[in-house]
């Protein structure tokens, strides 16, 4: 289950709204209007297509697991002064409806998965259905496929001009250009993918997050440590026993696990497959301008390099 906020946030949300002055999304402050992505990856896909006309800056700080985000009064702050407000959507921020509901001022809210439809578990993959939070809910994960960031890029373009539509032609130059390099980036992983043996093409990571991945570039999911599209759960005994099976019996090569995940599952795991453990793949976030990772395009290359390396070796 997603963590709810607490009385006090909402007492402070209410506050805070009765005090904000309402915001005009239509008037562009010197610096271009203020856009607040939730998750950075998001904050850089919109970077790409505000380019200098927008100001973008992320909530979520950087490294930190969305699924186990609790918004600060800090962080309902900066969304009360948006003007435009931009979320993946997909159920990834369970959070958000309370926040909306309590803040003041007036923002455009744009879901950059709209259209999208929601995966679910494919035959064959070995998924454990969990009450809450299972692939029977949808899969928000859509961003680990560069092709369905087009939807993203082509939302946020669509938003940004409602909101300024004296950028319309910068937005539209600048979100064809992005498209051009997810379509290569798309070609680039490809090719890279191409050199995994197809039987070695199997999946098995922290929690259910990259199956539009395998569905793009012909992976399958053999097993989750949680069994779950959220981390806020945590498997039983049974289900970790079942995962060991299910590694010995199809040849499973590596668990991988996001940044910021508990090793400590995996690893026990791990030692009871003889298997590697391939850890910090950049899934949720990117990182600072000085990491390996600090645009979208480049989180994916970084994760598609380990996974790559870690199935081809011998």
């Amino acid at each position: 289950m997603y963590r709810k906020t607490g009385l006090i946030f909402l007492l402070f949300s209410l506050v805070l709204a009765a005090c904000q002055p309402a915001a005009d999304p239509g008037t562009p402050t010197p610096q271009g209007i203020r856009v607040l992505a939730v998750e950075s990856f998001l904050a850089d896909i919109a970077h790409n297509v505000a380019g200098d006309r927008a100001t973008v800056d992320s909530l979520i700080p950087l490294g930190l697991d969305p699924h186990a985000f609790e918004p600060a009064p800090k962080d309902v702050a900066r969304i009360a002064e948006s003007a435009v407000l931009l979320v993946n959507g997909g159920g990834l921020e369970a959070w958000l409806q309370p926040v909306l509901s309590s803040v003041g001022g007036q923002r455009l809210v744009v879901t950059a998965s709209t259209g999208l439809t929601s995966r679910k578990a494919r035959e064959g993959e070995a998924v454990e259905a969990a009450p809450a939070g299972s692939l029977e809910q949808g899969d928000p994960h859509f961003w680990l496929n560069p092709m369905n960031v087009i939807t993203y890029a082509e939302k946020i373009r669509d938003g940004l001009t409602q909101a300024d539509p004296g950028g319309k032609d910068i937005y539209a130059a600048n979100t064809a250009a992005y498209i051009s390099r997810l379509k290569d980036l798309d070609a680039w992983i490809q090719q890279q993918v191409s050199a995994i043996p197809v039987k070695n093409r199997l999946l098995v990571t922290n929690h259910e997050s990259f199956g539009y991945f395998a569905d793009r570039y012909g992976f399958t999911i053999a097993g989750t440590i949680i069994p779950s599209v959220t981390t806020d759960s945590s498997p039983s005994a049974q289900e970790l026993a079942r995962l060991v099976d299910q590694i010995k019996a199809t040849g499973v090569r590596a668990i991988f696990l996001e940044l910021g995940s508990n090793p400590q599952l995996a690893d026990q795991v791990a030692t009871e497959t003889g298997i590697k453990v391939v850890t910090d793949l950049y899934t949720h976030s990117i990182t600072a301008s000085g990491g390996e990772a600090p645009t979208y395009i480049d989180m994916m290359k970084v994760d598609v390099t380990k996974i790559v390396q870690a199935l081809t070796a011998p």
